[in-house]
């Protein structure tokens, strides 16, 4: 038992270093052009411009929240950091589907946008951002899921580094235990020291 929780304990890094990666692809990879083509104009047309972007900017989103779940889950302990690793895992799952989804759709648009200015037969393929932007996504919900799972066993941070708190009051000793320091130090600090 306590070796396997040890060896648990070992997955932190990798489990987050994979995360963080995963989830800075599928947000750089949804923000690049995901389809790409050629063909020719039987007419020519200059009168309308191509307008069409060809990234996938929910996808970028989902990554940059997923992302954004990686550096929360550090900082966090407890139920908050199995609660934002399963919105990360979310989060990628999202981005996943939303490329998916987005496979027919974005070569379709670029299509129509051709077929405007007279490329009625192009040749599109999607490029290499697009599968990049597919294995990201599923390694952060692979992360994600590893996260969800773990995470009660994974290490937290020390609570000095927890926000500061009001200070306790030193128990006041009797007057007559109190040197003259003390007495002085008591006066500074805004205390009776005869109370």
């Amino acid at each position: 038992m306590a070796e396997q929780q040890k060896s648990r304990r070992r997955t932190f890094g990798p489990v987050v270093l994979l995360g963080l990666a995963a989830g800075g692809l599928t947000a750089i990879a949804g923000s690049q052009q995901v389809v790409d083509g050629e063909g020719s104009a039987r007419t020519a047309n200059s009168g309308l411009a191509l307008t069409f972007k060809g990234d996938l900017p929910l996808v970028t989103a989902l990554g940059l929240v997923a992302l954004a779940c990686w550096g929360v889950l550090l900082v966090t302990r407890g139920k908050v950091r199995r609660g934002v690793a399963a919105l990360g895992t979310v989060a990628a799952a999202g981005a996943l589907v939303a490329t998916l989804a987005a496979y027919p759709q974005v070569t379709d648009d670029l299509r129509a946008e051709l077929a405007q200015i007279g490329i009625t037969d192009p040749d599109l393929h999607h490029t290499a951002w697009y599968w990049l932007a597919v294995a990201g996504a599923a390694l952060a919900v692979v992360a994600g899921v590893l996260a969800v799972r773990w995470a009660p066993q994974w290490p937290e941070m020390g609570s000095r580094y927890d926000a500061p708190t009001a200070p306790t009051a030193p128990a006041a000793a009797p007057t007559e235990e109190q040197s003259s320091l003390d007495l002085w130090k008591a006066l500074d600090e805004g205390r009776d020291p005869t109370a």
